[in-house]
């Protein structure tokens, strides 16, 4: 005889309550209590992050203004969500050298405490995430946070969202081991920490989640931290825009989709991989070079800082002469992302000619040195933003260079700039989702998500021979089962 619904009902409520609660969570299809435990985890972690994120924000606005801005009177070009934005005064230009190269010794002599702190952080982060135990010392924490300070206020050029990656992880590592977690647990928390250090900076939350766990693999993603990622991401975007305030880094115009021009994004995946292999090239053979000197390791960042003054210095006298402008802000010091908003908003005194084309192309050499002397000998700044920056450049040239050649008023130089950036990293870093949704959460718009789309695949194909991070591992393969 079948049962009435209602006995059925009865029956589960009677077993249900003389069942132990532990029993019952023992057989559940989901442990809530894992599930409850990793995000509860996270959420520390992504506060934690998130503090520290913005404290390292704060510190680095206040001395860079302090010693950069009035000290010398360099004023770097600004995006349009870059908070501070404030005039300097006399160029005083014989200061460059000799303060970069101060800002990489002070740096040099804090990474002789923890030497996994060199270069831009993300390496460190993802080979202690390859480890057995993801293990990472409680000094690399203070260690970044002070090398990074030194290296970017000095006038490093690298960007602040590299050194977060690592920030962030050694928080996650170092939480994990105060609750005595499982070595699975711990590599979980390493991500996250991860990711939140990045959106603390960036403000990107999701791109930031989709970043850590698909960086760790050159051809895969790391599944089983994507929610704790994206928990510790929000958390720690909630708790940067408590002090900063919401909204995107890059202003832009809208880019209605235009299918005959797919063609053309497709072509500047090429440029853009081509741009990107020079910048590998440069990169490491400014690694290998500091790498070959007999110097003690605190002086090679200042020696970096030192040819990186000297550097500038030629290129904004020559510029300033060429221009008839004032070319002491331009972007070359710091991460870039002031010259890529000029390229999105086409500032007047780029004019309108192939010397713009000229300006953007010279310019993405330019950063690309400029990133290779100060990361390549070893300062404490991140590869992220440069990257990115370099991709904006070659798609404002590239644009630009369109819009002449085919006279289409429906030509916006400005997207080809936006999909330059996520073609740039996401080729080199084998990351092209997470370099697509950057992109879109950087300028607050999916306008130009197809062609992004088209662009990344061709940058990923053009670009699996080479990579960013020498600590990108490929995922490992599960063997089929036997006649399977």
């Amino acid at each position: 005889m079948r049962k009435s619904l209602r006995d059925v009902l009865a029956e589960a409520r009677r077993r249900l309550l003389e069942q132990p609660v532990e029993s019952a969570l023992d057989q559940s299809p989901v442990d809530l209590r894992i599930v409850g435990r990793s995000l509860l985890h996270a959420t520390f972690v992504g506060a934690a992050a998130g503090l520290v994120g913005v404290g390292f924000v704060l510190a680095l606005d206040g001395l860079e203004s302090l010693i950069l801005h009035g000290g010398v009177g360099y004023v770097p070009m600004r995006a349009h969500g870059e908070d501070l934005k404030r005039a300097g005064g006399v160029f005083r230009w014989w200061l460059v050298p000799p303060l970069l190269a101060a800002g990489g010794l002070l740096a040099g002599l804090i990474m002789r405490w923890a030497p996994e702190t060199r270069g831009g952080g993300a390496d460190a982060t993802l080979e202690a995430y390859h480890s057995g135990n993801a293990v990472v010392r409680n000094r690399v924490l203070p260690a970044k946070f002070f090398a990074s300070l030194f290296t970017l206020s000095s006038g490093g050029a690298g960007g602040r969202e590299g050194p977060t990656i690592q920030i962030g992880g050694a928080i996650g590592a170092m939480v994990s081991r105060m609750l005595r977690v499982n070595a699975r647990e711990r590599h979980v928390l390493l991500l996250a920490g991860a990711a939140a250090g990045i959106s603390a900076v960036f403000r990107t939350p999701l791109g930031a989640a989709l970043l850590v766990v698909e960086l760790v693999y050159s051809d895969g993603f790391e599944h089983d931290a994507m929610v704790p990622a994206v928990l510790a991401s929000v958390v720690s975007y909630a708790v940067a825009t408590v002090v900063y305030p919401e909204g995107v880094l890059l202003s832009h115009g809208r880019y209605p989709f235009v299918p005959a021009h797919l063609p053309l994004y497709g072509a500047l995946a090429i440029f853009t991989s081509l741009g990107a292999v020079l910048f590998l090239k440069l990169y490491e053979r400014s690694r290998r070079f500091f790498g070959s000197l007999t110097l003690a390791e605190p002086l090679k960042p200042a020696l970096g800082g030192l040819l990186l003054g000297a550097f500038s210095l030629v290129l904004i006298f020559c510029l300033s002469k060429l221009l008839g402008i004032s070319a002491r802000g331009f972007g070359l010091l710091g991460g870039g992302y002031g010259l890529v908003q000029a390229a999105i908003s086409n500032e007047p005194w780029l004019g309108h000619g192939w010397v713009a084309v000229a300006f953007f192309a010279g310019m993405m050499v330019a950063k690309a040195m400029a990133t290779s002397l100060t990361v390549g000998s070893g300062g404490s700044a991140g590869d992220f933003a440069p990257s990115m920056a370099m991709g904006g450049l070659i798609g404002g040239a590239f644009g630009r260079a369109a819009k002449l050649l085919l006279d289409d008023p429906r030509l916006d130089a400005g997207a080809f700039v936006l999909v330059g950036m996520g073609a740039f990293y996401g080729g080199i870093a084998h990351v092209p989702l997470a370099a697509l949704v950057l992109v879109c959460e950087l300028a607050g718009t999916y306008d130009l998500l197809v062609p992004a789309m088209l662009a990344q695949g061709i940058a990923f194909i053009a670009l699996r021979n080479h990579s960013l991070y020498h600590a990108q591992r490929r995922m490992p393969r599960v063997a089929p089962p036997p006649g399977g």
